[in-house]
């Protein structure tokens, strides 16, 4: 069983910078695709960013290319999305999700495991 936990939400200015973690019990990511989502209030869910854990190799939408940077941290089981010039229409709960596998897995049925989601605001 894979439990995940997010961390790092909260309110900022638009313009500024916030990093999200999303860490792991219960096993390791080993193998796992890692992805980042968010829902906005009256919105559905939407696909912000993923890394395949094995590779590093990363996926943005193109919303957020340029200014979020998704990473991992091996020895702490971790994956990290570092925020930069946040804007108003960043604001959403952002969700964790994780599941077995190396595809380009965009949609949120695609993923099996998910955190409770930390809010992220961003202020005008």
């Amino acid at each position: 069983q894979v439990q995940l936990v997010e961390s790092g939400g909260g309110l900022v200015q638009a313009g500024n910078s916030l990093r999200l973690s999303c860490t792991t019990s219960g096993r390791t990511f080993s193998s796992f695709v890692v992805a980042w989502f968010r829902q906005a209030p009256g919105k559905e869910r939407e696909f912000v960013a993923r890394i395949f854990w094995t590779g590093g190799i990363t996926y943005y939408t193109d919303s957020v290319k340029g200014r979020f940077t998704i990473s991992r941290d091996n020895a702490k089981n971790t994956v990290y999305l570092q925020m930069n010039s946040l804007k108003p229409e960043d604001t959403a709960v952002y969700y964790c999700a994780a599941r077995y596998g190396r595809g380009n897995y965009l949609r949120s049925d695609d993923y099996n495991y998910w955190g409770q989601g930390t809010q992220v605001t961003v202020s005008s």
